[in-house]
């Protein structure tokens, strides 16, 4: 008996193009992405501001810290003294200045002697902690060499 092919009108669809369209897609978000939050530790609950603006250009050099309070899974604050949370450890403010004065070395070995004039300090100081501590870090900072600051703050809607 003779076999005879019947067309049953589905042709198997061409996914080239769809493919191309998902690495296009990839590549998009990938250079649009922003990765400023690389630096930003969660437990540091920034404060709003009205007048809190992005920046009108990005630092040549920059250091970040994340100033703030060790918070269990609901965002309740575990211990009321700030630490400072630097390469995965969390750091009270008063055994903090070594790791400045590392920091401080580091971007010297980099660019000289003007390297700390490139530098600007981002403090990224949760809502909650006191304005005096932040000036206290303000002014460890400044004893190790560091002149430049930026403070960090979410935008509130008016």
């Amino acid at each position: 008996m003779k076999r005879t092919k019947v067309d049953t009108g589905f042709t198997e669809p061409d996914m080239t193009p769809m493919i191309d369209i998902v690495f296009q897609l990839l590549t998009f978000f990938m250079i649009v992405s922003n990765f400023e939050s690389t630096k930003a530790d969660e437990r540091v609950k920034l404060p709003k501001d009205v007048l809190a603006k992005p920046p009108e250009s990005r630092p040549e050099e920059e250091l970040v810290l994340n100033y703030g309070f060790e918070r269990n899974a609901k965002g309740e604050i575990t211990n009321p003294t700030p630490v400072l949370f630097y390469n995965a450890e969390d750091i009270p403010l008063d055994r903090f200045k070594p790791m400045l004065e590392q920091e401080r070395r580091l971007f010297l070995a980099k660019d000289g002697n003007k390297a700390l004039d490139k530098v600007t300090v981002t403090l990224r100081a949760d809502s909650e902690v006191p304005t005096g501590l932040v000036q206290g870090l303000i002014k460890v900072c400044q004893e190790v060499g560091f002149s430049r600051f930026a403070l960090k703050a979410t935008q509130e809607d008016y």
